[in-house]
């Protein structure tokens, strides 16, 4: 068994992995401040989140007609890509809020001052 068929026999498509894994490098790579462990990581959480998060868009896109979708595959790679590209920007907002979260550091709620 190769690991397309693994992939595939866990219903992740190895083409959806890649674009997921080419947007995290592409963001990774486009950051001002350069980190090495961003360029190993970012890659990771655009496959992770492009494996499973690409057939529900689909599927809401689809669903609601923003806009019509082609048939053709080229359009779930390109939404693929882009869910790898934002999937580090997202996760890192959620790493702050926890860290901000458990320190504390959260501003006092205004209540109609």
């Amino acid at each position: 068994m190769t690991l397309t068929d693994f992939l595939t026999s866990i219903g992740l498509d190895p083409a959806i992995l890649g674009a997921g894994a080419a947007g995290g490098l592409l963001r990774s790579l486009s950051r001002k401040r350069f980190k090495v462990r961003e360029v190993f990581l970012s890659p990771v959480c655009g496959t992770l989140a492009a494996g499973y998060l690409t057939p529900w868009a689909v599927h809401i896109v689809r669903y609601y007609g923003w806009p019509p979708m082609p048939t053709d595959a080229s359009a779930v790679y390109a939404m693929a890509f882009l869910i790898g590209t934002i999937a580090m920007w997202i996760s890192d907002l959620v790493f702050e809020a926890i860290v901000r979260r458990v320190k504390g550091d959260t501003p006092p709620a205004d209540h109609g001052a």
